[in-house]
């Protein structure tokens, strides 16, 4: 409802000629993952195959409405996946198909699907409003008829174009252009002080050509050094052969081999060490218990993109490091304080456990918004603050907040509720706000963004070098 709305809303603007498009600068990357975090949930429940490629010549920093731009991409990946029957396939490509003097890129979307396909005669209307392909398609698949016109007006004002290739029962493709600028910050470097990304030995070993060649890519962005093998019985060469490797990237459908046999013979052969990472489309809760079991360290989602790569291996290798030579061994010690992480991915609650290892922060996690309300209620004056992810299962983000502040507790109007959600369009600030939440942070989680909300809610009290660091 709340789409049908935003949509509404949009469409008005556009006719009364107040749509307007901003600049500033984004991490395009970063951007791109929001995005697909947020499709991920719909992908996995129709159980699609989803892969994502990404330039390397695009500038990671770009200057131009990367709220809008999202907002485009986001529409024709959820098409695909309302539109492609379970089992199918989705691709979204992210190509520079050029660069002026002046810095002006032009980037060149394609988002690709095995789905339904559409007729030369309903391709002539699809970017008017209120339109679907057939009468019939709102009635079986929803929607309003308003998102690729929507679309449409956002890329004009981009100084791009939109259009498609389709046959009907053999999949579409959407492609757009839009005009941005090449940022002029520094790319952040992905690696903290005390880890040199030149010393990780990695081994990929999976049966696609296609992500093997995009894993060697994300390896050479990242500064890893990175061997592939196409099977279970070439990675057994590969390590007899290079000895033990500190990353294993191990994808669930080796074609030789059973992976988690595999990252049980890694483990017999080089014990705890290594960190040891399941690629999989899979229901990592699903799975979780046997591969743990297996020695499996952490689970990386399909598609790939660097920076979740960067971010799974580092929340694996980064706990515990010590500081490097001329870095500060100050952090702030929150070790007084107790907080609820209200998390339903895995690698993801692992992510900011391990990251705010080094405050001594105390972190209850719950998988749902009702393990959240439960956990809260239980003994409401033990918490002093929640991380509130908002698309959960059973229960969201929303609906959690409005239930903990309905509480007959004092602490329960007044306790920090912190939303974390890849959905950061002004709109889903507002709706965080009006469910009750005081603040918003933005997916893929900025560690410092973190600790500024910390230290803005908690007591300044603690905040002194933690022992032993």
């Amino acid at each position: 409802m709340l789409g049908v709305i935003n949509d509404i809303l949009d469409m008005s603007k556009i006719e009364a000629g107040k749509l307007e498009i901003s600049s500033a600068e984004f991490d395009f990357e970063k951007m791109l993952q929001k995005v697909v975090s947020v499709i991920n949930f719909r992908v996995e429940e129709k159980r699609q195959d989803f892969a994502v490629y990404i330039d390397r010549a695009i500038p990671r920093v770009l200057i131009g409405d990367d709220q809008r731009l999202a907002q485009v991409i986001a529409n024709l990946l959820s098409n695909a996946v309302k539109f492609t029957p379970e089992g199918g396939a989705l691709r979204l490509d992210a190509r520079l198909a050029g660069e002026d003097d002046d810095g002006m890129c032009k980037l060149r979307i394609e988002v690709t699907d095995t789905g339904i396909g559409i007729s030369a005669q309903q391709r002539a209307r699809l970017f008017t409003s209120f339109q679907q392909a057939e009468s019939s398609t709102s009635r079986q698949y929803g929607g309003t008829g308003l998102g690729l016109a929507i679309s449409k007006r956002i890329v004009d004002m981009m100084d791009g174009k939109i259009w498609l290739e389709s046959e009907l029962g053999q999949g579409s493709t959407f492609f757009f252009t839009a005009m941005v600028k090449r940022g002029g910050k520094k790319q952040a470097d992905l690696w903290p002080a005390g880890i040199v990304p030149g010393d990780i030995r990695a081994l990929m070993a999976g049966s696609s050509p296609e992500i093997r060649e995009y894993f060697k890519e994300i390896a050479f962005e990242l500064g890893i050094a990175c061997d592939t093998a196409a099977s279970g019985e070439e990675a057994r060469s590969l390590l007899k052969k290079n000895s033990i490797y500190d990353i294993y990237f191990i994808d669930g459908a080796l074609p030789d081999m059973d992976c988690l046999a595999f990252a049980r013979s890694i483990r017999a052969e080089a014990g705890d060490k290594p960190v040891v990472l399941m690629i999989s489309s899979a229901e990592w809760s699903v799975i979780e218990a046997e591969a743990r079991a297996a020695g499996v360290s952490a689970f990386l989602p399909k598609p790939l993109v660097p920076s979740a790569v960067a971010d799974c291996a580092l929340g694996c290798l980064g706990a515990g490091r010590v500081p490097a030579e001329g870095e500060s061994a100050e952090t702030d010690d929150f070790s007084a304080y107790r907080v609820i992480l209200a998390e339903d991915v895995e690698i993801n609650r692992e992510i900011v456990l391990a990251l705010l290892e080094a405050t001594r922060l105390n972190i209850a996690c719950a998988e749902n918004g009702t393990e959240a309300v439960d956990i809260f209620a239980a003994d409401p004056g033990a918490y002093d603050m929640i991380f509130m992810d908002i698309q959960m299962p059973e229960m969201d983000g929303f609906e959690a907040t409005r239930r903990i502040r309905a509480l007959e507790f004092p602490w329960a109007q007044k306790i920090p509720i912190i939303a974390m959600t890849a959905n950061v369009f002004r709109e889903d600030v507002e709706n965080c706000l009006a469910a009750g939440m005081d603040g918003h942070i933005g997916k893929p989680l900025d560690f410092d963004e973190v600790l500024r909300r910390l230290r803005e809610y908690l007591p300044e009290k603690k905040t002194t070098a933690a022992p032993g660091l």
